[in-house]
């Protein structure tokens, strides 16, 4: 399947995370719910930044055994796996595994290394709600 196939409906299921649906459903439209939170998978809450709003968004490829390092989002980010198995850990050791076709809302200000613990690349659109010219990861120093 082309990943262009499987982005659009992942770009759709994202912006529908309302209970009222922007499109209705029928025989040709489904609509999934892959995510809909108020706290990060750590359990923080998610709290939007002050300032001119600005949206990046990425399409991050880690090879199969390759590592991510150590850096923390020190702004809200949102990431939905096309493809592969990554693991995401923080320092203190607690882990979070994504399979293709799961999102997750990423830790804020935190520590964590991504890994990827499949034989394929792993393949993650992430998008980031940060503000204009904010920097959107830090390395651990």
């Amino acid at each position: 399947m082309k990943l262009t196939k499987l982005f659009v409906p992942v770009i759709f299921a994202l912006a529908l995370q309302s209970q009222a649906f922007a499109l209705d459903q029928s025989a040709t439209i489904s609509v999934t719910n892959i995510l809909k939170t108020q706290n990060s998978w750590d359990g923080k809450p998610i709290v939007y930044p002050l300032g001119s709003a600005e949206v990046s968004s990425f399409m991050v490829v880690i090879a199969p055994g390759a590592e991510t390092g150590w850096h923390s989002h020190p702004v809200n980010s949102f990431g939905v796996l096309i493809e592969g198995d990554l693991e995401i850990q923080l320092k203190n050791g607690e882990t979070k595994r994504l399979k293709a076709g799961e999102a997750l809302a990423e830790v804020v200000n935190t520590l964590h290394n991504g890994r990827n613990v499949g034989l394929v690349p792993v393949k993650l659109v992430v998008f980031y709600t940060g503000v204009v010219s904010q920097k959107l990861t830090a390395k651990e120093n």
